[in-house]
C-alpha cells in the first residue's frame, strides 16, 4: 500500500492542500489523513473514490501507479471526460458495510435531480445481497426499468449494476444503465468508446428502436449491468419482438432463395 500513501501525500502537496484542507475537501478527518500517508491506515473504497474525483485521477492511477516519480506523470490520465460525472453517495450499515440502493421506477426523475444528495439516496430501499459474485470493494445498485426497448428484459425489471468511476471499464456492445441530463435513467447497450469520443452510441436490444447517441458530457453515471430480478415469469413459447423479427427475417430470406 505504499503506493498509495506516497500518491496521496504527493497529490496533496501538488495541490498545496494542508492535511485539514484535503480532509474537509474528501469528508473526513485529519487524523486519517496523516494515517494515509503514514501508511499507518488504508483507505475504504468510498474514500478513495472521493480522492479520484477530487484529485481528478482514476482509482487504478491512484492505487498503483507512483505518481511522485516523474517519469509516470505523463502516462496518467483523468478519468473523466464528461464534465458531470461525479462520485455517487453510499449509504452503509451499522459495521460500516455498504449496502445497495434500489431506484424504483418510481423514483427515476427524483433520482435524476437529487442524485448529489446523501439524504435522498439514504431515502431510497437498500438492502444486502449476499451472493459471492458480488465483491466488497465494488458499489452496486439497483434500477427498475420501464418499456419493451431492451426486451427479452421485461419492463418492471431490476437491472443489478455495479459503478464504474473508471471508462476505461466501459467495452463495446455491453449492457450498461446510463444516467444523463436529458435522458435520466436508460438501459442500453454503449458503442463508441465513450471515453475516447465526445459522443457515445446507445443502442436497444429491440430492432424496433433506432440507435442514437448522446455527448460525454451529459452523462452523470455509468453503471455496469451485471444481472436481473424479474417477477413476470416468461410463457411457454412466448414470442418477444425480437423473435418476431428474427422469424420475419427469415421467413424473408427463405423467399429470396425460393426467387433464385
Amino acid at each position: 500500500m505504499e503506493s498509495i500513501a506516497q500518491n496521496i501525500k504527493y497529490l496533496r502537496k501538488k495541490g498545496g492542500l494542508t492535511q485539514e484542507e484535503l480532509a474537509n475537501n474528501i469528508g473526513v478527518n485529519r487524523a486519517m489523513i496523516g494515517s494515509y500517508e503514514e501508511n499507518r491506515a488504508v483507505p475504504k473504497l468510498s474514500v478513495l473514490k472521493d480522492m479520484a474525483y477530487f484529485f481528478k485521477v482514476s482509482i487504478d492511477d491512484l492505487i498503483k501507479t507512483r505518481l511522485w516519480e516523474e517519469s509516470n506523470r505523463d502516462s496518467v490520465k483523468e478519468f473523466i471526460k464528461g464534465g458531470n460525472l461525479r462520485v455517487i453517495s453510499t449509504v452503509v450499515d451499522k459495521t460500516d458495510k455498504e449496502l445497495i440502493t434500489t431506484v424504483p421506477i418510481q423514483a427515476s426523475a427524483g433520482y435524476t435531480k437529487g442524485y448529489a444528495d446523501p439524504d435522498y439516496v439514504e431515502e431510497l430501499p437498500h438492502f444486502s445481497l449476499p451472493l459471492m459474485e458480488l465483491s466488497k470493494e465494488r458499489t452496486y445498485r439497483v434500477f427498475q426499468i420501464k418499456g419493451d426497448s431492451m426486451e427479452p428484459i421485461k419492463s418492471g425489471s431490476y437491472i443489478i449494476c455495479e459503478y464504474l468511476a473508471n471508462w476505461d471499464e466501459i467495452y463495446d456492445g455491453k449492457p450498461y444503465i446510463l444516467i444523463s441530463k436529458d435522458d435520466g435513467i436508460v438501459y442500453k447497450r454503449l458503442y463508441n468508446k465513450i471515453y475516447d469520443s465526445d459522443e457515445v452510441i446507445l443502442k436497444s436490444d429491440n430492432p424496433e428502436y433506432d440507435a442514437y447517441s448522446i455527448k460525454a458530457e451529459e452523462v452523470y453515471e455509468v453503471w455496469k449491468a451485471l444481472g436481473f430480478i424479474s417477477f413476470e415469469l416468461p410463457e411457454p413459447g412466448e414470442i418477444t419482438t425480437q423473435k418476431l423479427h428474427s422469424m420475419i427475417l427469415n421467413m424473408k430470406n427463405d423467399i429470396d432463395k425460393l426467387k433464385t
